[in-house]
């Protein structure tokens, strides 16, 4: 393969590295965001069970007017809809992350194929260029050995 050839492969390389370095940037902006939902859907949740918790040993301890209790429920409907919202974003966080996942994989892949392409090209330019140089070897060697046999012949 000729330079030029390499040249392009090399290319190429830089082009699947950069890929991959975005892609790996992408990533971890991907693992933090799926962190971050999963960490508010926790919180969100440890509220609602203490909430629970609070209002139920309010309720058992004294008698709660109406009106209260139905804020109470108003409000449990409204923090059960957050959690259930925030569980569908981290669900969807999550399922972002492992896209990245998947794009770096296949970045890196790529870089490694082409790696493993450059190496191979650049192996069998050597192979060429050494059996160039053994070919010139042996076309010196045969001049070499033909003028010897014809200054024996001279003599």
């Amino acid at each position: 393969m000729s330079a030029p050839n390499l040249q392009v492969l090399t290319l190429l390389l830089e082009r699947a590295a950069a890929e991959r370095d975005e892609a790996a940037q992408a990533l971890q902006g991907a693992l933090a965001q799926a962190n971050n939902a999963r960490h508010q859907h926790e919180q969100l949740t440890s509220y609602r069970q203490e909430f629970q918790q609070r209002w139920t040993n309010s309720f058992t301890s004294q008698a709660a007017a109406m009106d209260i209790v139905g804020c109470y429920q108003s409000f449990g409907q409204r923090l059960d809809q957050a959690v259930h919202s925030q569980h569908h974003v981290s669900n969807h966080a999550d399922s972002r992350l492992e896209q990245a996942r998947q794009r770096l994989l296949a970045a890196e892949l790529r870089v490694a194929g082409i790696q493993k392409l450059i190496e191979r090209r650049q192996a069998e330019q050597r192979q060429a260029a050494q059996r160039m140089e053994q070919r010139h070897a042996d076309e010196f060697a045969a001049r070499v050995h033909a003028q010897r046999a014809h200054s024996h012949l001279t003599y």
